[in-house]
């Protein structure tokens, strides 16, 4: 694809093109319908390389619960479709409405977990799914086909023979029970049918009903031969076939014949012998050319039920091991097993026999609430391991709505070949029956379709990048599941773009407003440091939380196997194991740093220590690079002042120059212990950790003498944390000191509150002490009279401290204290808010604020991460302001 680079020369807006760019980073079901909204995406899209290996099309996949619950008010997946109106005759059924999208989780076999947006289904349950279409269950009797790319909804009619209960799997016909099981979209809705013409099944444990159209009637299958509940049924070759729990397979022509008992359960004799087809499901598929009716037998999955009289199996794992961030768990033989038999369904009077079937081929069958699913699976193999996905496999998942008891493996993998055993795994950490787990494949085949004939969606953008085929519908479409880096990117190509995310109407983005900028909780991990990093696969995108909204991903290529080191503004500074530099964090452009004058800096052996050694003197730590001033365009990004904080000495750098060495001349051993700088006004300050006394260098002097030495504006016992920061209009120096431990009586830990707006979660301390200085420190230089004055109002301001350059923030219309007295907001003003001071320091949990004027017996609101998996993470939580203004500096000069 042609690369994006608008009127100004820039080429970072999107260097891999805007759909590959884009696409890869909303989730799949987003991205399949972005490359549907544009003819010209969709023509890229199937010449593209990059996009399938971004999203898994074309991939067997899970669709489960999202393992997190965002309650609706903080819900940032929400998202609106808008269709063009064409002709005189409206749509009722397609007309332009809000349409929140339901937050979800698509888990790949041989990938990590993805999120994936469908269209919202309310309290709907998903009951069953073919191809781009899924049934929703509504009460009551509120049914319906929807399509999952275009939100498209097609009613189904209730079944006039039965009658509704209370609870919406439940239904009533002479005096009998009926729980539905799944609904079975034989054939899908298409376009060339206007999306009238297809066939369901409604599966209930003693009745199938048949709808070929949502204008009809359901039409009732009677069996008057059912001894045993039904568990599956499908249309093959015009015929309805069901079989039972027991394993009994009925069939129904609709026009002539019906109901006829074509076979019973074909079991093996070793297992009728041990009764464990007891315990097993029945399923029904058909081969891969459509000839032949399967029958499929599968064995062993247990649940929490008590099998009173039954020989109960209970499987044992007996390998097990982490992949992608589950828990992929092996099963002797004996313990689980699958059979597959095959029929020639062309002669039913009398039935031919089954015949069991060895080998599927480089096929594998996909069995759950869905339709059958059969196609050719790869192959392969990662680190020396087989993959998941297999061929000559069946895959299971739930074989029923509304199970009570998860089944146990939930989703397992028999393999056909003899010497391999049966695998299987969870799909939620926190069990939640919200949704039944489907297979579905994405893909985007039907795109040109899901536009035809009434609603045409496929429009034709012009211009360099037809980028402008997303100032319109499209746009709300993607805007919400971008990450932020991505979504600048996109502001930048056009100023109608920018306009529209500017204003973010959605409130989805929160632009100037410090955040955390974080490891996602999918990378604490509880088990030991090298297993967590081997389970990991996408290291380069992490989590930006807004302290009262719905957290942001953001993604940063430029940090694969590098850590951070410091921030201010729109870079970072990183390190790896050959280089520091400075990279922004949006455009990418990257700045290597020089190295230290005779010296060399090697990274830690051990990847749970994030220590780097010095060979000045005694062994030195860095603690953090300070971007005291950031690269600009007009000082051709050679205009940067930084700042190398170790523990026992300082390093100062200006663009285009070598590293100095700011000196102390304390005698050995009583070395500074230093733990805080800045640069202000041409001066380097540094504070020491052990008293708060504050040295400053003048760097106009190339000979670097001597410093002077501010005496600290506290004398006592107390250990403090000191931080330094300029004031709001950069005349003065602040110093922020807090007492360093906080705690309460006896070492109790509070418990942790979770906040529903991001996720976090908050403990409640005892107030802590917390005081603010600041004085002119060149006024009182040339005067040799240090003397700080006590802050004790920042007025509309807050601090953010840490490993980031300060940020002085102006929230003037936030509150400063919460009006019932709780945690929440957690975002105010006059507070000063701390989180790592450095890249070594372990400081668990705190990540805290304290309000400069505390009501009487106001506690200290502090944010808990994951102390278990810090090692494994290593990057230190620190303050992130995002800024979409960097956009406007590459803007065209006129509208494209």
């Amino acid at each position: 694809m042609a690369r994006s680079i608008n009127e100004s020369g820039s080429s970072w807006v999107f260097p891999d093109g805007p759909l590959e760019e884009i696409a890869s980073r909303c989730d799949v079901i987003t991205a399949a319908s972005l490359v549907g909204s544009c003819k010209f995406y969709h023509d890229s899209a199937t010449q593209s390389v990059a996009l399938p290996a971004s999203q898994p099309f074309g991939m067997p996949c899970v669709l489960h619960t999202h393992q997190t619950e965002v309650p609706p008010a903080h819900n940032p997946f929400s998202r609106v479709h808008k269709f063009k109106q064409e002709g005189a005759q409206k749509d009722k059924q397609h007309d332009a409405k809000d349409r929140k999208g339901t937050l979800c989780q698509l888990t790949p076999l041989d990938r990590i977990s993805s999120d994936a947006v469908i269209p919202d289904g309310g309290t709907g349950m998903w009951a069953g799914a073919n191809g781009d279409w899924i049934a929703l269950l509504g009460f009551p009797w509120n049914w319906e086909l929807v399509n999952v790319y275009t939100g498209r909804r097609i009613p189904l009619p209730p079944i006039s023979e039965f009658k509704s209960t209370p609870d919406k799997l439940v239904f009533e016909s002479n005096d009998q029970h009926l729980q539905l099981l799944k609904i079975a979209i034989c054939r899908v809705p298409t376009a060339a049918s206007n999306y009238t013409s297809f066939s369901v099944l409604a599966i209930f444990n003693a009745a199938i009903a048949v709808l070929h159209c949502a204008s009809s009637r359901w039409t009732v299958l009677d069996n008057q031969f059912l001894a045993y509940g039904y568990s599956d049924a499908i249309i093959h070759k015009g015929i309805v076939f069901a079989v039972t729990q027991t394993g009994e397979v009925y069939a129904w022509n609709q026009l002539s014949w019906g109901p006829l008992l074509i076979s019973t359960a074909p079991i093996p004799p070793e297992l009728d012998e041990q009764g464990r087809y007891n315990l097993g499901s029945w399923w029904l598929a058909r081969s891969p050319d459509g000839s032949r009716l399967f029958l499929v037998h599968t064995w062993g999955v247990t649940d929490g039920r008590d099998y009173t009289g039954l020989v109960r199996i209970l499987p044992a794992a007996a390998t097990s091991e982490g992949r992608h961030g589950r828990t992929i768990r092996g099963y002797g033989k004996g313990l689980l097993g699958c059979e597959v038999y095959s029929m020639d369904t062309s002669q039913l009077m009398p039935p031919r026999p089954w015949r069991r079937i060895i080998s599927l081929g480089s096929y594998s069958l996909f069995l759950g609430v869905n339709y059958p699913i059969i196609i050719p699976v790869e192959d392969g193999a990662e680190h020396d391991r087989p993959n998941m996905a297999r061929s000559n496999s069946v895959y299971t998942s739930h074989h029923a709505v509304g199970l009570a008891y998860p089944p146990s493996p939930e989703i397992c993998r028999f393999s056909l070949n003899s010497e391999d055993c049966t695998v299987g795994f969870q799909t939620n950490i926190r069990w939640t029956w919200r949704q039944v787990p489907l297979w579905l494949i994405p893909s985007f085949a039907n795109a040109r379709q899901w536009n035809l004939p009434s609603r045409h969606r496929l429009c034709r953008g012009g211009g360099d990048g037809h980028l402008e085929a997303l100032t319109g519908d499209n746009i709300n479409l993607i805007a919400a599941h971008l990450d932020v880096t991505y979504t600048v990117r996109l502001a930048a190509c056009s100023r109608e773009l920018y306009d529209m995310i500017s204003k973010d109407e959605g409130k989805m983005h929160h632009w100037d407003e410090p955040c955390l900028l974080m490891p996602p909780p999918a990378y604490w991990f509880d088990e030991h440091w090298d297993v967590a990093r081997t389970s990991r696969l996408h290291d380069t995108v992490y989590d930006l939380v807004p302290l009262d909204h719905p957290r942001r991903s953001v993604a940063l290529p430029f940090m694969h196997d590098r850590k951070w080191l410091g921030a201010n503004g729109d870079w970072i500074a990183a390190a790896d194991h050959h280089e520091w530099c400075l990279v922004n964090v949006y455009t990418e452009r990257h700045i290597p740093l020089p190295s230290l004058p005779d010296s060399k800096i090697d990274h830690s052996s051990f990847s749970y220590q994030p220590a780097y050694s010095f060979n000045w003197g005694p062994a030195i730590d860095l603690l953090k690079i300070v971007i005291c001033q950031v690269p600009t365009k007009g000082g051709r990004y050679a205009d940067y002042k930084l700042i190398a904080l170790f523990d026992k000495t300082i390093f100062y750098l200006e663009g285009g120059g070598d590293w100095r060495m700011l000196e102390a001349l304390t005698p050995a051993p009583d070395y500074p212990n230093y733990c805080d700088a800045i640069e202000l006004r041409g001066h380097v300050f540094a504070v020491d950790e052990t008293d708060g006394s504050t040295y400053f260098w003048d760097t106009a002097n190339e000979n670097l003498m001597l410093p002077f030495v501010i005496p600290p504006p506290v004398v006592d016992d107390q250990q403090y944390a000191w931080f330094l920061a300029p004031s709001a209009d950069g005349k003065r120096l602040m110093i922020i000191l807090t007492v360093n431990k906080i705690g309460i009586a006896n070492a109790e830990v509070p418990p942790d509150i979770p906040y529903a707006a991001n996720g976090l979660q908050l403990r409640q301390y005892p107030p802590v002490a917390t005081y603010v200085f600041e004085l002119d420190p060149l006024s009182t230089a040339r005067a040799g009279d240090f003397l700080w004055r006590q802050v004790n109002s920042l007025s509309d301001h807050s601090l953010f401290l840490g490993l980031n350059y300060p940020i002085i923030a102006n929230l003037k219309k936030r509150e400063s204290k919460a009006p019932d007295g709780t945690l929440v907001p957690f975002m105010r003003k006059n507070c000063v808010y701390t989180a790592y001071r450095n890249i070594r320091y372990n400081q668990y949990p705190k990540i805290l604020r304290c309000n400069l004027q505390p009501d009487e017996g106001e506690t200290v609101g502090v944010i808990s991460l994951p102390k278990d998996g810090w090692d494994s993470v290593r990057q230190a939580a620190m303050w992130f302001k995002p800024a979409l203004n960097i956009a406007r500096s590459v803007l065209p000069l006129k509208k494209q």
